[in-house]
């Protein structure tokens, strides 16, 4: 009997339910595309940190001796019609590329997730006005709206930033107002209120927390979305300004020479597919672990 008694308290705890977060990173690690994506990511963002360590040369030093030179020993990735070494440039263009995916997504959240949370929770005229703003914003194509916006500012990298963000918060703000007007209504809102917490209190202790999930899904996928829209704008020429580096840039200086300089724009094409991909399957698993439909 006494070990019987002995024994159960430890069966409960081991077969005891996991908690929400506990039970998120379970189901991701069982997915093996998100994992993939995750270290993919992990890599992607550690080489660009630590680019002036990593890349081989400056990426904006020439070398007269190796113009055009094709992949080899001293130059992995080949050199550009220049002399610069692409696999340095293809480094420190990732770090334009994810700087600008990651600040612009952190952006979005600081304007978007206060302005959704203010429209759900309070409704009425801030609710309406919001609400509009963001349908006028999202009437138009995300990639549109930002090259008539880098048309009017002209290129480098702040307008870059900001043409970004003004296309990115609107979908946080949506989805934050969403989230909100499900929660304000829920039993554990309405039992604060009626011991009288204030709607501070209410919107920043028992709601902004449920939104962590979702913001953190939207956030990840948004990081990719972000990254092919600056390569977008940069491959046309109106983006990032030479002789500063980005993925989308390189393409687009270098792919009408292909047949020539076939290494130039093909190596960051690549990179560039594998941070999108990366990043889109790290936040696919995300959403499917984070959902509550989800299942083991």
């Amino acid at each position: 009997m006494d070990q019987t008694y002995g024994i159960k308290p430890s069966v409960k705890d081991w077969f005891r339910k996991r908690g929400f977060w506990q039970d998120a990173i379970y189901r991701f690690s069982r997915n093996k595309l998100a994992v993939a994506g995750l270290i993919t990511s992990v890599i992607l963002v550690a080489i660009t940190i630590f680019a002036p360590f990593i890349a081989p040369y400056p990426y904006e030093e020439q070398d007269y001796s190796a113009i055009g030179e094709a992949p080899s020993l001293s130059h992995p990735m080949g050199t550009d019609d220049l002399g610069r070494d692409v696999l340095s440039r293809v480094i420190h263009g990732g770090r334009v590329s994810i700087s600008i995916g990651v600040l612009v997504q952190l952006a979005a959240v600081l304007i978007g997730l206060p302005l959704g949370a203010l429209a759900g929770y309070y409704g009425g005229t801030a609710d309406y006005i919001i609400t509009r703003l963001v349908d006028i914003m999202m009437a138009f194509p995300s990639l549109m709206l930002a090259i008539i916006i880098m048309v009017v500012l002209g290129p480098g990298y702040g307008n870059v930033l900001f043409s970004m963000v003004i296309v990115s918060w609107p979908l946080i703000c949506r989805l934050a107002r969403g989230q909100v007007l499900q929660l304000r209504e829920s039993e554990f809102v309405l039992a604060a209120r009626t011991i009288g917490a204030s709607d501070q209190r209410i919107i920043f202790r028992h709601i902004l927390p449920h939104l962590f999930g979702p913001v953190i899904v939207a956030v990840t996928l948004g990081i990719p979305a972000t990254i092919f829209r600056e390569s977008g704008l940069s491959f046309l020429g109106i983006g990032i300004v030479p002789p500063t580096p980005s993925w989308g840039q390189m393409v687009g200086e270098y792919y009408l020479q292909i047949q020539t300089y076939w290494h130039i724009p093909l190596f960051p094409a690549i990179v560039l597919g594998l941070a999108i991909l990366g990043f889109t399957f790290m936040g696919d698993g995300l959403q499917d672990a984070m959902s509550p439909k989800g299942s083991d």
